[in-house]
Order: structure tokens, then sequence, then C-alpha cells
């Protein structure tokens, strides 16, 4: 067994260890993810933006940006780090192997003589006698007398030239990294021991596991509670109306941690006075209707009625107590619409689908939240299916500025499509823009993505799609904006936190209002996209049996893509019965009005032969590409006469288009004849 004071000494070194062995790449880690933030943190420059302070980087936020919890303990470990660190160091000596030669500055076979000269020598330096320090009394005890003792003795001098140890050679020796009070097992210390290794090894890993696993099972994907998304999984419906939407959003069980105070009474009765008519309760039974507003649990109500202020932009009028609640509220916002719309499109139906009609009007509401835009905005109307909203999204534009020039322009596109001096002018003169105003609207013009989608969906090594098989769905979706930009933060002046773009992609019929795909794409995260394309591209061409060059193109190709603003989707879903479908890929960013895309595709599945096999039906069975392309517009059109803004709609209305669109189903499910391979390029329609 090794010295007991070698055992103290090499604890700091085990503890150094095994703190730095996980300490070390996680910080690396952290600092990418730190500087590839960076990169990406591209805001809105116009003065509403600025004025915000939301992207004020002051020294307060920066500390309060930085002062996480897992920061912090980044931090301290770092710290204890730097202390064993500077422990072993002051300990090094310590540890050294006792060598008397060095200590009195000789070599190896040197004369007695020698070796009594140098100890009168250092006698003169450190003897108590001659110096009085007791550092230097303490050093000729423990270091000169003894190895000048160990010089003198012919036998110990001979096994310390020979073996380097005055007892001749030594053993292997094994020592345990660990503080001698834990080693010792007189009295209490076997106990402290015993406690330390129960307490480090088993119990604190065991209560490390039980907080996980509650936390896990507590929550869901998204830091979204389970209760939650049950919750919402229960309360959406097929016919769920987007007016309606916010009925179900507001049910979270995040939102009942909501503080509910006496005080809050009065302002909560002014907000309701504010946007009671945002909250559909004025209809034939209004009194009816206010009461089982109010009968509500009072977290719902209070979140509900703050989320409504903050639509009309009335957020600035709340005392700090329904600022701190409001912030609260919409902290956790993009999280919870985001498992709201998986619950709307996670397959519900016996051909395992999801349902377009909530997903959209979720979308949409996620819209107007990070826009501050009331969804009464967003009636159809003035030649627009989002109504007015899309124009009130830009800065310094209201419902009278929208007035004075609905003469010319009454949607968004319109907008983009005037030219920029016809754009300063209407704005300018007609408006009554200021020429500074002027500028932050060309500013957030620019910002605007514009999104077209190219969609394929077909059966890997085949030529047609029978029912039943495995198909694949393939996507580039491209992002531009007139500024260059590929990945940037939306204009979102109102909206309290940064609020980063994302796409919703859903593949649907909306004859039968069924998703048969969707997927989330976050264009900001280039790297990512990277990975995901070069990795599917390269599954892909293996698949089609290409060498290692054309692979190596292929995955070329699609990286260089990608960093032009393309980022690849790819899934599967099963074929249903054979038929014609006449699908729709609808496109829609959770953080802009007016810039969805929306494409048709027709597709056509074959009945499969009893064999299995595809043989000269496939090839009678398969469309024409184009086909696909030169589809009937007058087919498009009315999809897109369809395809308008819900909000004000009634219930009446509703119940009649559910019936009808279950009608529809049926016999569409009735009259299906083939499949094929299909896919449609479209650009966005503002």
């Amino acid at each position: 067994m090794a010295d007991t004071g070698e055992n103290s000494a090499l604890f700091p070194i085990f503890i150094l260890s095994i703190i730095a062995l996980p300490l070390v790449p996680y910080t690396i880690l952290k600092l990418l993810r730190v500087a590839s933030k960076k990169e990406k943190s591209i805001h809105c420059a116009c003065s509403v933006c600025s004025r915000s302070g939301k992207y004020r980087k002051s020294i307060f936020r920066r500390i309060s940006k930085f002062s996480t919890c897992s920061n912090f303990t980044v931090l301290l470990l770092w710290v204890i780090v730097i202390f064993l660190v500077y422990s072993i160091k002051q300990s090094s000596r310590e540890i050294e192997a006792f060598d008397p030669f060095s200590i009195l500055g000789l070599a190896p076979g040197v004369t007695e003589s020698a070796i009594k000269k140098a100890y009168r020598r250092l006698s003169i330096q450190y003897h108590p006698d001659k110096n009085p320090d007791p550092a230097a009394h303490k050093y000729f005890v423990e270091y000169i007398s003894k190895a000048y003792q160990a010089l003198t003795d012919p036998v110990s001098r001979e096994n310390f030239e020979k073996y380097g140890h005055p007892d001749g050679r030594q053993g292997f020796q094994m020592g345990i990294a660990l503080p001698q009070f834990l080693l010792d097992f007189n009295g209490s210390s076997g106990g402290i021991l015993l406690l330390w290794i129960l307490g480090g090894f088993i119990l604190l890993p065991m209560a490390v596991g039980v907080v996980y696993l509650s936390r896990a099972s507590k929550y869901g994907g998204n830091n979204v509670r389970r209760e939650t998304l049950v919750t919402y999984f229960e309360l959406v419906k097929p016919s769920l109306a987007p007016s309606k939407v916010m009925d179900v959003f507001v049910k979270a069980a995040e939102f009942m941690d909501i503080p509910v105070r006496r005080a809050d009474d009065e302002p909560l009765q002014e907000l309701f006075k504010l946007v009671k008519s945002e909250l559909n309760l004025d209809g034939k039974n209004a009194r009816q209707e206010q009461a089982k507003f109010w009968k509500q649990h009072p977290a719902i109500v209070k979140a509900e009625l703050l989320i409504q202020s903050h639509l009309l932009r009335k957020a600035d009028t709340f005392s700090s107590n329904l600022q701190q609640d409001y912030k609260h509220v919409l902290q956790f916002t993009p999280r919870l619409l985001e498992g709201l719309i998986k619950m709307a499109t996670v397959p519900r139906t016996a051909k395992g689908h999801g349902w377009l009609r909530p997903a959209i009007g979720i979308v949409e509401l996620s819209q107007c939240i990070i826009q501050a835009v009331p969804l009464s905005a967003r009636k159809a109307g003035s030649g627009s299916s989002d109504g007015v909203a899309s124009l009130l999204q830009l800065p310094h534009f209201s419902d009278a500025v929208i007035t004075r020039i609905a003469k010319k322009v009454r949607t968004l596109q319109n907008l983009l499509d005037t030219t920029l001096q016809e754009r300063a002018e209407l704005l300018s003169d007609v408006a009554g823009l200021s020429a500074a105003e002027v500028q932050d609207v060309e500013k957030v013009l620019e910002l605007i993505p514009r999104a077209t989608i190219e969609v394929t969906c077909e059966t890997e090594g085949e030529e047609g799609i029978q029912e039943g098989d495995i198909v694949t769905v393939q996507a580039w979706v491209t992002v531009r904006r007139a500024n260059g930009l590929i990945a940037a933060l939306p204009h979102a002046p109102y909206y309290p936190f940064p609020k980063g773009e994302n796409f919703w992609f859903l593949l649907a019929d909306a004859n039968s209002n069924d998703v048969w795909f969707s997927e989330s794409i976050n264009v900001m995260d280039e790297a990512a996209a990277i990975t995901t394309a070069s990795t599917i591209t390269e599954a892909k061409m293996e698949a089609s049996g290409a060498n290692m060059e054309e692979i190596a193109a292929a995955v070329k190709d699609a990286v260089a893509k990608v960093k032009r603003g393309c980022r690849l989707i790819l899934g599967k879903i099963q074929a249903p019965q054979a038929g014609n479908y006449s699908l729709n890929s609808h496109l829609m960013c959770d953080a802009w009005i007016g810039c969805d895309t929306k494409t048709n595709l027709k597709l056509k599945v074959l009945k499969r032969s009893r064999a299995g096999s595809r043989g000269s039906n496939v090839a009678g069975g398969v469309q024409d590409e184009n086909d696909v392309e030169d589809e009937d517009e007058d087919d498009i059109e009315e999809d897109e006469e369809g395809d308008q803004s819900e909000y004000s709609e009634d219930e009446d209305e509703d119940k009649d288009e559910d019936e009808d669109d279950e009608a529809d189903k049926q016999n569409n499910n009735s009259n299906i004849k083939g499949f094929a391979n299909g896919s449609a390029r479209r650009k966005g329609r503002k």
C-alpha cells in the first residue's frame, strides 16, 4: 500500500480528472453555440423595433442572459478546477521522492569527505544556531540531517545509489486517491467513507435519476406539459374554426400557474370591456356567453384577456403585476402553439391522417400573436383572404392609413408589386407618412420572406404508386428576401421576446380536411439543414446504385443548395386505396402574415395486382409528367378562391360546412380510380 501522504496528495488529481473530463468538451460546445447564435441574430432595423428595446444589448440584459443555471454551474466548476490546479501545484513538492544526493547538492559516487563538506556548508546556512528562521530549522531537521545520515550509512548509501531507496529494492505499490481521514477506520472515519461511497456513487445518481424521470413524466416534447398536450388532443376537433382556436389554446396547464390576485379584478374588468368585441360574445345569447366566459378558471380568463389585449396592442397600459403576468403568458406561447399544431396534425382518422382546418387556424393565430394583430382583422375582404391583417403588421400602418391607400393598394402583395418610387409617392403623398416612416416600411418589406416550394411524391425504385405502398414525400423549400438575407428575425416590435421564423409544411387534402404529412422547418439553423440534406441525398444516391463520385457530387450540390436558402424535407406516408387525389401543399410561416404558399399536387394511386407485381398495369397507370404540370386552370382558381380566411364564419356555417366536407369525403372515397407519381412547383401565393 502506498504512503498515506501520497494517497491524500493524489485525491485532488482524482477529483480534477473527474470534473475536467466532461467540463472541457461541454464548455467548448457552449462557446460554439454562442458563436453560432451571434451570426444568426439578424433582426429588423426599423425605428419601431429599435424603440422596443428587445434587441438592445445593455449590460443588465447581457448579465441576465449570461446568469442562467447552466452557465453558473459551468463557471463554478471552472473555479473549482482552478483551485485544484493551484492546490496540486503547491503540494507537488510534498510528494516528490526523497533524494539525499540532490538535497546535499552532490552526485552519486562522491567521497565521504565531500559529503561531510557539503553538510557543513548547508549547516552554516540552515542550522538553528546560525539561522533563527523556523522554516530553515524545519528544512534542516527534515531534509539536510536525514540526507546526511542516509549517506554516511554505507548500507543505506548503497541502496540509494542502486535502487533509490534506503531499504533496497521495493515492490509494487498501489494507493487510493482519497483523503486520509476517509481511510482511517479507527472510530467513526470508516462510517464516513461508507457514507461517502453510498452518497456519491449510489444515492446521488438515484436522486438525479428520480428528478429527471419525474420531469420527463411531467413534460413532453418541446418542454410542454403532458397535461396540456392531453387537453389539446381532446379539445381539437376537425371542424374547429380558426376563430375558435383561441378558446382551445388558453386551456394550457402552463397558464394555470399565473397568480390570480384580488387587486387584478378591476383591471381585468377594464380589459374585458376593451376586448369584448374580439371574444365573439355579442351574439343572440350575449349575457349567457359572458357568464360562461367568467365561469372559467380565473387563470384561463386572465390569460385570454392578456393575449387579446396584446393583439390590440394595449400592453403598455398594464400595471406592473399585469406586465409580469403578460410576459409570462407570451413566453410560453410559441412552444404551446407548436404543441397545439402537433395535436391537430397527429394521425386521428382511420387512414392515419390529421386535420387541416384546425392546423391552419393555429398557424394563423401564431402569426397574429407575433405581429400583435387582432383576429378580427383577418376577416376576408378588400380582395384579400387575410383582410387588412397583412398590412397592419407593417410599421406606422393603421386603419386610417389603410383606408387612405385602399384605392390603389388593398393587400400586402399589391404593395410589394409596386415600384420603389410608386410606393414612396403612395406612402408619403396619400398615406401621409414622413420620409423616416417610409424608410421604416421599406426596411420591413425587404425583410419579408418570399417562399417557393417544390414537392415530389414517389415510391422509391418504382415508376408508379400502388395502394399500400410506402410513398416518399420530398420537398425543397426556398426562402428569399429582397435584402439578400436567408435567415433573420422577423419584424415583431410588440412581441416582447426575440422570436425566430419557423415554417410549417402541410401536405393535405382540402376536400376531406385530411393532413397526410406535416413537418416544421427552421430556416435559421443552416448547420442542421446541411446535415439533413447531405444525409438524405447520400442515402438516396446509394439506394439508386450510384458510385462514390456521383454521390459526392450530389451531396456537394445539395449543400450548395442549402447555402443558397433551400431546406430539404423528407417524409414517408402510406398510399391509400386506389384513386385520383387532388392535394395541396401548404407552406405557412408562424411569424409573418400574408407570406404563406400553397401548391397544387395531383396524385394517382394504382390498384395492386393479385401477384403484387407492377408489370404492364403500372405503365398504363402512370400519369404523364406534363399532365401533372399542365393541370386545369379552373381547378387552380377554384382552389385559390376556396382558400379564404374563416374568421368571419359563425357556428351554423361551420356545421353546414362540416356536413358538406363529410359528404364530399365519402363521395371522393367511393369514386376512386387509380394513382401515379406526382410533382408540383409553384411560387408563393400572396
